[in-house]
């Protein structure tokens, strides 16, 4: 989505924005902030896009609390944004016509850990990291892992996956039930904890990834899996991009059960040496982590050899010790930092296109292509088990010409992943920054999300500026 349609979208300053705060802060206090230092760390920073605060951030502590709000919200025609922690990536959690950020940080609570059931009950401010700490003891682990520590109301309001997604699904999969406040007040269960029903529509799956348009997750009932016996992770160095594409196709077609399987190009693997003093060779290269019993770590892990030196692979430089694991895997991680070190000063700006694994080293190569062809700094990764890579561009954002040529940059790359029957996002969402992509992939099917999303929130006040425009 172009940076000059966005902000021609003015913000529509609500009659009831100021009537909404006042009642908030009479029912709650000083948990509701109007200073701007608060407000602006409410809105979005890790785009291009601008900030566009809100004009107050209520702190909510039940799910009694998000109710409330959403019925003053309601009766004031006020714009309600949901916040978790603000790592999401595509201008989600701005405020492009004021109104509220409901901040769901304090609502971390595990709720319930059914160990024999392998499921949980969490509320939507607990992260990724904080619910497998809690989890440790039980022999039990959650394994969605988008890198940033994120809130799990957040990673299920925007579909979150990541690096474990190629062997464990995304926040789809993972999501057994969950409880959300509607935006005419009532509060719904999608599903109870039985591993499948066929009891109606899915709510679940559609409440999962709406990006807080069709309402406020206030709980989550959650898959878990027990910690591997053995873990077993390791890099392997290819001469190009499509060598690595390549082994990685094989590897998937092959059934071997791998838990990771990441890309990173030459210039991604230069930075990552520089930012976590890793010493590996400055080639594209694949991350790796095989899970399961000793012996069968050791079976995969010898069979993906095998198929890497057919693509020119080198030998896997592989460790089963936990902090030499945690090392690499922090790298990956870090990537969005140790990307800057390619160009200081620069802006790291990210964006993510997914598509058919048979198509995967046809989309990278030619993405590769448009980047040297237009002078642009962007080291690719990728979770490519999946198909989905990502491209970070390093930008001088106060540069409208290479603003310009970026999102051309952006255009092209959903394009050409739709055109290969991808998809214009594999896991960032569609927030602000992608709207502009939606209706290319998927034609009318835009209109049917529209109608829902006018039945469930007819006076458009949750999230309003987000998937769709502001209309």
């Amino acid at each position: 989505m172009a940076l000059k349609d966005i902000l021609a979208e003015r913000p529509v300053r609500r009659a009831g924005i100021e009537t909404a705060v006042a009642s908030l802060k009479d029912k709650f206090g000083d948990r509701v902030v109007t200073g701007e230092d608060v407000r602006r760390a409410h809105a979005h920073s890790t785009t291009y896009i601008p900030n566009q605060m809100p004009d107050a951030v209520f702190f909510a502590e039940t799910e009694e609390e998000v109710q409330a709000l959403v019925l003053i919200c309601g009766e004031n025609d006020t714009p309600i944004v949901p916040f978790g922690t603000g790592s999401s990536l595509e201008g989600h959690i701005n405020a492009p016509q004021g109104g509220i950020s409901i901040d769901l940080s304090r609502m971390d609570k595990v709720l319930a850990v059914n160990a024999e059931d392998l499921d949980c009950t969490v509320e939507p401010g607990i992260t990724r990291e904080a619910l497998n700490a809690h989890l440790r003891d039980t022999g039990l682990f959650f394994p969605i892992d988008p890198g940033a520590n994120a809130s799990l109301g957040g990673m299920a309001a925007t579909r979150a996956s990541g690096t474990n997604a190629v062997r464990y699904g995304t926040m789809r999969d993972n999501v057994i039930s969950l409880t959300a406040v509607m935006a005419d007040g009532r509060i719904i269960r999608t599903a109870r904890r039985a591993k499948k029903t066929s009891a109606g529509y899915d709510l679940t799956r559609l409440l999962v990834g709406s990006e807080g348009t069709l309402g406020i997750i206030t709980k989550l009932n959650l898959r878990l899996y027990g910690i591997p016996e053995a873990i077993l992770s390791g890099v392997c160095s290819f001469p190009s991009v499509r060598d690595a594409c390549d082994t990685v196709i094989e590897t998937i077609q092959s059934g071997i059960p791998v838990a990771r399987i990441e890309l990173l190009d030459a210039q991604s693997m230069e930075a990552a040496n520089a930012y976590a003093g890793l010493d590996l060779e400055a080639r594209p290269s694949l991350f790796l982590e095989f899970h399961g019993s000793p012996a069968s770590v050791a079976e995969q892990a010898e069979t993906f050899g095998a198929i890497a030196r057919e693509h020119g692979g080198g030998e896997i430089r592989a460790s089963q010790k936990t902090e030499e694991r945690a090392k690499l895997w922090k790298a990956r991680h870090d990537m969005y930092w140790a990307s800057m070190t390619l160009r200081p000063g620069a802006r790291a700006i990210a964006t993510d296109v997914c598509v058919p694994l048979s198509r995967l080293a046809d989309c990278i190569g030619e993405t590769q292509e448009d980047i040297a062809a237009n002078g642009l700094v962007g080291p690719i990764i990728g979770h490519v088990g999946d198909g989905n890579f990502h491209v970070t561009l390093l930008l001088d954002v106060a540069d409208p010409r290479e603003i310009d040529a970026a999102e051309a940059f952006m255009a092209r790359l959903a394009e050409r992943a739709v055109a290969m029957d991808g998809t214009c996002t594999g896991e960032h969402g569609v927030g602000q920054g992608k709207r502009g992509y939606l209706r290319r992939e998927l034609g009318d099917a835009v209109d049917v999300m529209r109608s829902i999303k006018l039945a469930l929130d007819p006076h458009n006040i949750l999230n309003p500026g987000k998937i769709f425009a502001s209309e």
